[in-house]
């Protein structure tokens, strides 16, 4: 039997990590002691190996608990195929990111008559593959991670401080799915 610090260190993960998965329903200890202590066996290890595993492809605690619960080849193929899906859709849209940073980086910006504007900025993402809905997610994720960064970048493209606004607050609006 071990420890909840025990079998962190046995799996490779923090004490914190172990007792959130408890909170969450995706663990219980075998046994615990009239001092509180909690005490896990060898199906507790195998279980924490598996969860551990399925963390590691991405996948979120609450579809972890199904999986553990059904714990069928067919469950778990749906699922890991829907999380592969996933992560091809979001590798897609890094590299349209990337691709339109680098259509940006390779802009010729001689004069301040040659910067990107508002009018170039959107070209640039069409150019790269962007969508209207996939432009808005962009305003959204850059918004939610760094507010001021965002507001910078629009004023960087001389957009006046009355559409900046109006941009942060188009940002700030859930995205409307087709």
């Amino acid at each position: 039997m071990l420890s909840v610090t025990q079998l962190a260190r046995t799996i490779g993960i923090s004490r914190t990590t172990v007792l959130y998965y408890e909170r969450a329903g995706l663990i219980t200890p075998t046994n615990r002691s009239d001092n509180g202590y909690r005490w896990y066996g060898d199906n507790e290890i195998k279980r924490l190996e598996t969860i551990v595993a399925y963390r590691a492809y991405g996948l979120p605690v609450s579809e972890i608990a199904s999986l553990l619960e059904h714990n069928d080849t067919v469950t778990q193929e749906v699922v890991l195929k829907e999380q592969f899906n996933a992560l091809e859709l979001e590798i897609k849209k890094l590299r349209q990111q990337q691709k339109a940073i680098v259509l940006l980086l390779e802009q010729n910006i001689q004069s301040e008559q040659d910067m990107v504007n508002k009018d170039r900025w959107a070209a640039i993402m069409e150019a790269a593959g962007f969508s209207e809905q996939d432009m808005h997610n962009w305003h959204i994720q850059f918004e939610k991670m760094e507010p001021k960064g965002h507001e910078d970048f629009l004023k960087s493209l001389s957009i006046d401080d009355a559409e900046v606004k109006k941009i942060r607050q188009w940002s700030q609006q859930p995205t409307q799915k087709a």
